[in-house]
């Protein structure tokens, strides 16, 4: 008997549907909490992974979503954008996600969230993500990441 998906994944997989993504969705048979455990999962570069990840900027919450190979630095980042960055508490991401800790898609969730997009995934011809259950995850690339988030490409390293 094949299994139902997750209803946070089946309802990522509707949102990409109705943005022109294939919808697509790979259950793992356990979780892939972090970016090392969904690249092995998947095979590809830890980089490649898509870490989705809420900040505040200014108080307000933003998704950034960052590759797997690093971590944002916040000082330069939020310079970048403008305002002070910093990790939004765990309620805030609930609520601005709706979506468990650990499979955060970076589509999908209940609020508006303004979105940036790592350059650095830019480097990578397949993207992978999480698809709204630490479970799932979704394939896609650079371009249809920006394009199907709305996301706006930033660059989240040191300031250089």
């Amino acid at each position: 008997m094949p299994r139902l998906p997750h209803p946070g994944a089946a309802h990522v997989a509707d949102v990409l549907i109705s943005r022109g993504h294939h919808g697509v969705i790979v259950t793992q048979s356990e979780p892939t909490h972090t970016a090392a455990e969904a690249a092995a999962a998947v095979g590809v570069p830890v980089g490649a992974i898509t870490k989705s990840l809420v900040f505040l900027l200014d108080d307000d919450p933003v998704l950034l979503l960052v590759s797997g190979a690093h971590n944002v630095d916040l000082a330069a980042t939020g310079a970048r954008l403008e305002g002070t960055l910093v990790r939004a508490p765990l309620d805030v991401v609930k609520h601005a996600t709706g979506q468990p800790i650990g499979g955060i898609a970076p589509v999908g969730h209940p609020t508006n969230l303004p979105t940036f997009v790592d350059t650095d995934l830019g480097r990578y011809q397949e993207l992978w993500a999480a698809a709204g259950h630490p479970n799932t995850l979704f394939r896609t690339t650079y371009s249809e990441l920006l394009r199907i988030t709305a996301g706006l490409a930033v660059d989240m390293g040191p300031a250089g």
